[in-house]
């Protein structure tokens, strides 16, 4: 499932998790998992508004007594002893990810130093959990959002007036479409910016789907020119292209022996990287380098980053995310003479199909029967053919 954030007033936490619940994602589902938190002080409910002539749901977090300041480590342990879907805990893990690194730039702190104010309390907690149910509850596998209206103004903090956008939800919003001074106030939240960011929502990008549910989340402000809501539009994706976000996790080694590559490359692999290159490169004083580059999940960066170190001599990384244009694809196992086959097969926006038998697979059925590789390779084509 594919889902449009049509953010044309900008987005905010509540806002999200109000658009996901009006698509049809269960109150007392989403109720339950935010209970599993076990945050105190904390009551939901919904109502039904209208923002001009716009009917949209409304999602209050009603908070009682003091809460305190939480460290991104403190939000980590929160959502690894809570009893949550994977798919729910690393959404939301890479959203407060994503903050707590924008939010270390902007102070000049480690991630797990950073203390979350705004974001870290239990208003915000329950929109980063909460949206992150509702996406993995409807199905919904990738997101594109349309260009973000930034605002304008100031916006008081802890920290005290800062300039719209936040500092924070400018560094979110890196690669993003927006529209400066668009609009009075905050629209852009930086519960909002981390949602779209650590959820791996692609801006700008090829958006093509069967357009099917309308969700529409309202804003708590009512504002001068437009209706204050999120619309999501929810749809399956049209055969050929999609569109993702992957994080680049890359370092320059010159001082490791290359025997140890092939089992780095392979620890990578195992810890969740797509891909994994070396590139030769002359660095400083003439000494020649490998430029190591894993392209990995936004999530599963961290896990690849403690592999790197592990295995290779490095003693620093880079992290960039990037945007990909791929072809639909899907892994079948086909019959042969050899045994069962898996074989992967994209299609392009012309229908015409290419057909790339998994290695791995192929290898294991060559030597269980003693045969050529390229013999297992030919007979997997042309039995997907």
């Amino acid at each position: 499932m594919h889902a449009y954030f049509d953010a044309f007033s900008g987005i905010a936490g509540d806002m999200t998790v109000a658009a996901l619940l009006d698509l049809g994602v269960p109150f007392a589902d989403l109720e339950q998992t935010i209970a599993a938190l076990g945050l105190e002080g904390c009551a939901l409910s919904t109502e039904a508004v209208e923002k001009g002539p716009i009917r949209a749901t409304r999602f209050h977090v009603d908070v009682q007594g003091r809460q305190p300041h939480r460290t991104f480590t403190t939000i980590r342990e929160i959502l690894a002893q809570a009893s949550l879907s994977t798919g729910t805990r690393e959404r939301a893990l890479a959203a407060f990810r994503a903050l707590a690194e924008a939010e270390g730039r902007v102070h000049g702190k480690p991630p797990d130093d950073v203390h979350f104010h705004e974001v870290g309390s239990v208003d915000a907690i329950a929109d980063i959990v909460g949206a992150a149910f509702g996406v993995e509850t409807l199905g919904i596998t990738s997101i594109a959002v349309s260009p973000l209206p930034l605002g304008s103004g100031m916006v008081d903090t802890q920290h005290g007036p800062l300039p719209v956008p936040a500092p924070a939800t400018a560094e979110l919003l890196e690669g993003f479409a927006v529209r400066a001074g668009d609009g009075e106030g905050e629209l852009v939240t930086p519960t909002g910016a981390a949602i779209l960011r650590g959820f791996g929502a692609v801006s700008g990008g090829v958006s093509t789907f069967r357009a099917g549910r309308v969700g529409y989340g309202a804003g708590t402000r009512t504002l001068r020119d437009r209706p204050n809501v999120l619309r999501i539009l929810v749809g399956d994706p049209v055969a050929g292209l999609e569109t993702d976000v992957m994080t680049v996790v890359e370092c320059n080694i010159d001082d490791m022996n290359p025997e140890l590559y092939a089992h780095a490359v392979g620890r990578l692999l195992a810890a969740g990287a797509v891909d994994v290159t070396l590139a030769p490169v002359q660095m400083k004083k003439g000494r020649p380098g490998v430029v190591l580059q894993a392209i990995v999940p936004p999530t599963l960066h961290d896990a690849v980053a403690r592999v790197l170190f592990a295995e290779t001599t490095t003693i620093g990384v880079r992290f960039h995310d990037v945007r990909r244009v791929k072809l639909a694809r899907r892994s079948v196992d086909v019959e042969t003479e050899y045994g069962a086959i898996t074989v992967k097969i994209s299609e392009g926006p012309d229908g015409q199909r290419t057909v790339a038998p998994e290695y791995e697979s192929c290898r294991v059925a060559a030597e269980r029967h003693d045969v050529a590789l390229r013999l297992v390779y030919d007979a997997a084509r042309h039995a997907a053919l």
